[in-house]
């Protein structure tokens, strides 16, 4: 009897871990709150200095296979664009509507590497921007004679984030409230053998972009960092 009264005890503390498991587990999408938005509809082909150059895209380096970027992403975009000096700037924007463990937006300095990119530095910046200062990375990428410096960001949910630990607190954070975050990876990039001079350029471009650019496109992009 006391045998049976245990195996009855285990069975009901394996059944109400079950049961707190699957009620803990998020199922609210943010994404359903934003609702769906193109993003080819969302940034502008033409700001301040700047226009896109048509039939380009394939110029745009993206380190990850069309399998993944199917698997993870909802929407993706890639531009080239040039200002009157010539200058040009490539923008990748991959946006996912589900920021689950298995399905959280990959930075691009583990992209690269893995397509066979040397990320020759990594540091942590801020962009000061007309909507405040932007918290964001810059990398260098090498492949042969291809020098790529690259400024990115991550929003996931309504947070900026930098590296793997802020943005696996943050997907937690908002798990634990029930919520599925969505998340968008913004990345500008140029090849230049001179990458102080390319990340100047990239922040002057991200800022022309969102000084052009409606409300509801910086908080897209940016979150409460647009606030």
């Amino acid at each position: 009897m006391q045998e049976q009264t245990k195996s009855w005890a285990l069975a009901i503390l394996m059944l109400s871990a079950a049961l707190t498991g699957w009620a803990l587990q998020p199922r609210a999408l943010m994404s359903d709150q934003h609702g769906k938005v193109a993003l080819a509809q969302l940034i502008p082909t033409e700001f301040g200095d700047w226009k896109e150059l048509p039939q380009t895209s394939r110029q745009i380096v993206n380190p990850q296979q069309a399998a993944i970027l199917d698997a993870i992403y909802s929407e993706t975009l890639s531009r080239v664009y040039v200002n009157t000096s010539g200058t040009t700037v490539m923008l990748s924007l991959a946006y996912g509507a589900n920021q689950s463990r298995d399905l959280q937006i990959h930075r691009p300095e583990v992209c690269y590497s893995a397509q066979g990119f040397q990320i020759i530095s990594t540091q942590k910046t801020s962009i000061h921007t007309g909507v405040g200062d932007i918290p964001a990375m810059h990398l260098v990428a090498k492949l042969g004679q291809r020098n790529e410096p690259i400024t990115y960001w991550v929003r996931i949910g309504e947070k900026v984030v930098r590296g793997n630990l802020e943005q696996g607190f943050a997907r937690l954070g908002y798990g634990l409230n029930g919520m599925v975050a969505d998340g968008i990876l913004f990345r500008v990039s140029s090849i230049s053998a001179e990458t102080d001079r390319a990340h100047a350029t990239q922040k002057q471009f991200i800022g022309d972009l969102l000084n052009a650019s409606p409300e509801p496109t910086k908080t897209y992009l940016l979150g409460k960092a647009a606030s």
